[in-house]
């Protein structure tokens, strides 16, 4: 794995906001965040690295909407470090394009929640919060 230090640091940054959130919920209360990315992460982990084995022997592959369905509900950390691992999934342009995008949401989502109090999102999913 090339440049292992950066991609250390920017997973950290981009597991920053998330994590941030997750925990400040938690310290209300709130665990469900927490360990929906947690749980999420290791079953996005666990579907790339299945895809890429059945890649290998040539079986039946996991469809791209399950694996970004995983990303989406929380597992984009678990899915970012198994694309780097395992190297999978990381050349197909349009993968990446819809991979980078659900990461993007959940930076803004959190980006809101935390520095914007939830002014463009908050009133819609504050009752999930409470």
């Amino acid at each position: 794995m090339q440049h292992r230090l950066l991609k250390t640091v920017v997973f950290g940054v981009l597991c920053a906001l998330p994590l941030t959130g997750a925990l400040h919920l938690a310290s209300g209360g709130v665990f469900w965040p927490l360990v929906v990315y947690a749980a999420a992460s290791l079953i996005s982990y666990l579907m790339y690295r299945s895809d890429k084995r059945s890649a290998i022997a040539s079986r039946q592959r996991i469809p791209e909407k399950w694996l970004h369905l995983s990303e989406g509900v929380g597992g984009w950390p678990g899915a970012l470090m198994a694309q780097q691992l395992l190297r999978h999934k990381t050349r197909k342009l349009s993968y990446q394009l819809m991979f980078w995008l659900i990461v993007l949401l959940h930076q803004l989502f959190w980006f809101d929640w935390l520095v914007l109090d939830g002014r463009a999102l908050g009133e819609w999913l504050r009752p999930l919060f409470n």
